[in-house]
């Protein structure tokens, strides 16, 4: 399995006295509804936002942190599982807040996979599905699909329109000309590096703005409108995934603070 990070799996970030860690995840699988069990996760990444207490301005020079994991072949997926499983015990232990993007929907990919559910999903999904209780343990999970309304003024719940509603450009040059399964599927057939590190980035992308918009939605953070997500990834990602530094990727960067 290949892993990246400036994290390694299970871990959290450092966090200051008074501060707060606010942790998202993202899974990516393969899906074939027709079938049962034909969901088959094969990546997914977790990011980390060390804030302050009160909220605070996020900027293009925003630190955060991130672990992601991917399958070198169908094989790996029992460790693709047990490495999520234990990214979600140190979320429990560490984050202050836990986020997700429809995350009852990723943790029960993993779920149905693993056939006998890992304990930190299965408490994960518990917690997800009593996230609106008083007295809720910590973390306290929040789901931008659902949970992030009150500063949203569109209709839609998707990702990549809810960014747009908060002005955060995530703008995701990896899908064009070439959906997610057929990158996939050119990493497991012909082993397209750039194939599978554009998912990689993909799916970071999708956890750190999650995580963005969790924070706003916590009333924990803000930015000036404009804040460009791809700005973010390549500072801290460039040293590993090469496709940062692709000029299709560069082109996005634009001037920083530009909206």
């Amino acid at each position: 399995m290949i892993l990246a990070g400036n994290l390694a799996v299970g871990e959290a970030p450092p966090c200051s006295d008074g501060g707060l860690l606010l942790a998202s995840v993202d899974v990516e699988w393969s899906k074939n509804y027709r079938v049962k069990g034909g969901n088959v996760p094969f990546c997914f990444s977790v990011a980390w936002l060390a804030l302050p207490a009160g909220a605070s301005a996020l900027t293009d020079s925003t630190r955060f942190w991130w672990t992601s994991a991917y399958v070198e072949d169908d094989g790996e997926r029992a460790d693709l599982i047990a490495a999520a499983d234990a990214a979600l015990v140190s979320i429990a232990e560490c984050a202050t807040v836990a986020a997700g993007h429809q995350l009852c929907s990723d943790l029960a990919v993993l779920s149905a996979a693993a056939g006998r559910e890992p304990p930190a999903i299965k408490a994960a999904r518990s917690a997800w599905r009593n996230r609106g209780q008083a007295g809720a343990c910590r973390p306290a999970w929040l789901d931008t699909r659902y949970d992030a309304g009150h500063v949203l003024a569109g209709p839609s719940r998707r990702l990549v329109d809810v960014c747009a509603d908060l002005r955060l450009d995530v703008a995701q040059p990896e899908l064009r000309g070439a959906s997610m399964t057929a990158l996939h599927r050119r990493w497991l057939e012909r082993g397209d590096t750039t194939a599978r590190e554009k998912i990689t980035v993909l799916n970071l992308r999708h956890s750190l703005s999650t995580a963005i918009v969790a924070a706003r939605a916590a009333e924990l953070a803000h930015w000036q409108p404009g804040l460009n997500v791809n700005r973010l990834l390549a500072a801290q990602l460039g040293a590993e995934l090469s496709w940062v530094s692709d000029p299709a990727f560069a082109a996005l960067l634009g001037e920083p603070g530009a909206a």
